[in-house]
């Protein structure tokens, strides 16, 4: 992530506080133009505080907040939230219930003829037409949350804030939404800033991660970054489970699709296993068996998935574990 004087938006060092609370602590990041950047971290962990305090909706006690080329928080500055060309999309959508589709994307626009071209340009651009007359309560969950986008989008913002948009959604139209909420977002060339807790969402829809602990920003990346090329063991179980293998000076992390299993009596000599023990669970999920062993050696578990397609093991099995590009070079019968 480049450093620009004219990015949409640039943390430099933001500290929020409540009280004697830390909520976010030097926090310091930039959003590049036209891309969308997700912060991603578990409840509490103080991503929603930095929407909050980039929007003017809460004050930060040290650091700068600059949209585009100009200082919207610091010290002795604190502009108005309307005032920063920030637009919000909040996790309920805060839809105006007495107003209709085009009310609500309207809602602030100056200029009657203007107004009716921008609402009809939104309207086009989320695909709501057909519902351009109903209230809130008259559309359906992903409808709702289409209308707060094209409501954040109309006024023309320096960068979009999205706060956990799609938690309230069930899971298939959750991920059916952030596939067109990330569309419509690249379509309109906008910025955006992504708050979820949600690691797929981030995953899929970012261009960059943000990753946040405990009020602390603790790694920038891309996606296959932050994914492949975890700083810690911590930020590498954000995104599902993250084996811990070998010892010492050899102590790494894996995942569970870059390990496979053997037979512990069948294992050519010739290979390391990363560990041998007993397996104590096998669960199917489907496109997979997820099967863990507890190591003999550290008594810690280690997770591994066998294809539905393939036989796993049982209860109780003895077995070894190996790294994927271990078990390609051999012809050890697995399991």
């Amino acid at each position: 992530m480049s450093e620009s004087l004219s990015a949409p938006l640039t943390l430099d060092s933001v500290t929020v506080r409540y009280g004697r609370t830390v909520a976010l602590s030097g926090a310091s990041f930039q959003v590049p133009s036209g891309s969308i950047t997700a912060v991603l971290g578990p409840s509490g962990c103080g991503k929603t505080t930095m929407l909050r305090a980039v929007a003017g909706l809460e004050p930060i006690a040290e650091g700068t907040i600059r949209v585009g080329d100009r200082v919207v928080s610091g010290p002795g500055i604190a502009v108005l939230p309307e005032r920063r060309g920030v637009g919000l999309v909040p996790q309920d959508g805060a839809l105006f219930p007495h107003l209709t589709v085009r009310g609500n994307i309207g809602y602030g626009l100056r200029g009657r003829a203007a107004r009716r071209d921008r609402v009809e340009e939104m309207l086009a651009l989320v695909e709501l037409h057909d519902v351009a007359d109903r209230r809130p309560a008259q559309l359906s969950g992903g409808q709702r949350q289409r209308v707060a986008l094209a409501r954040a989008l109309a006024p023309s913002p320096s960068l979009i804030g999205l706060d956990e948009p799609f938690s309230a959604l069930d899971s298939g139209l959750r991920t059916a939404l952030r596939s067109q909420v990330s569309a419509l977002l690249r379509t309109s060339g906008a910025t955006a800033l992504l708050v979820t807790h949600d690691p797929a969402e981030a995953l899929a829809m970012a261009d960059w991660v943000v990753v946040l602990l405990d009020g602390e920003i603790r790694q920038i990346g891309t996606p296959e970054d932050v994914y492949a090329r975890p700083v810690d063991h911590r930020v590498g179980g954000l995104f599902g489970d993250l084996n811990r293998i070998g010892a010492g000076a050899d102590r790494r992390h894996a995942r569970p699709h870059e390990l496979r299993l053997h037979a512990a009596g069948a294992l050519d000599p010739a290979t390391d296993a990363v560990a041998t023990g007993l397996v104590t669970a096998v669960e199917f999920r489907g496109t997979h068996h997820q099967v863990t062993v507890v190591s003999t050696d550290s008594g810690e578990p280690v997770v591994v998935v066998v294809p539905a397609g393939s036989r796993p093991p049982q209860l109780g099995d003895e077995v070894a574990v190996v790294p994927a590009d271990a078990h390609s070079r051999t012809s050890t019968r697995t399991m």
